[in-house]
């Protein structure tokens, strides 16, 4: 085999391998995201809309998490709010109300992105996943919770990943009819971030409510 042929069949089976890649399932993309992805930063937005698509919030800011466990959602806009997972307790404080309200961590998976994200394999754990198809360019799978009696507060997650394997859209539907839809841009996979990052002490005079 002359080495112009070697050279032609190699290119080919390397197109051939990135193309199987691109086109991917979603399922395949999430346990790609979860095992290579230990750490994650990036800008999102957030909407929240009524049973007829009437928009009802609206809000933006960083996203940062730690496997196992770890998580921080600094909310920047229309107000400020941050929620904090330490690994082990669930931090939610609202800067307008002075109020912090803080829950054990494996109670909050299930009822939070935010943990769902951080959390090793949680969402297959927990949830039936089925592929959903390409859409706006992303490859979709719908997530379901495999038992009634489990306490999650979504019946449905929709996410979304690109060619990369990056998580860029989540859509989750409540008991209510309501659907956030959260979108994730300039993601950062593995980056070092501080652990304080992931530490949360009430501000001194905040209310602490336990749920």
């Amino acid at each position: 085999m002359n080495k112009l042929l070697s050279i032609r069949i190699f290119a080919g089976l390397l197109i051939g391998i990135l193309s199987l890649q691109a086109h991917a399932g979603a399922i395949d993309k999430l346990k790609t995201f979860i095992a290579t992805t230990h750490s994650a930063r990036a800008n999102f937005t957030q909407q929240v809309l009524d049973q007829n698509g009437n928009q009802i919030q609206n809000a933006s800011g960083i996203m940062e998490f730690q496997r196992p466990g770890k998580f921080r959602w600094t909310y920047q806009k229309p107000y400020e709010q941050l929620i904090v997972g330490d690994g082990t307790k669930f931090w939610l404080y609202d800067s307008d109300l002075n109020q912090v309200t803080v829950r054990k961590l494996d109670t909050a998976l299930g009822s939070s992105p935010a943990a769902l994200l951080s959390g090793s394999n949680e969402i297959e754990r927990g949830f039936a996943l089925t592929e959903d198809g390409s859409r706006d360019g992303l490859e979709w799978l719908q997530a379901e919770p495999k038992g009634k009696g489990q306490d999650n507060s979504f019946n449905t997650i929709r996410m979304g990943f690109n060619a990369k394997a990056d998580l860029v859209v989540m859509e989750l539907y409540d008991m209510f009819g309501h659907k956030t839809v959260l979108r994730f841009s300039a993601m950062q996979r593995n980056p070092k971030i501080p652990a304080r990052q992931f530490q949360f002490t009430p501000p001194k005079g905040a209310d602490v409510l336990t749920d």
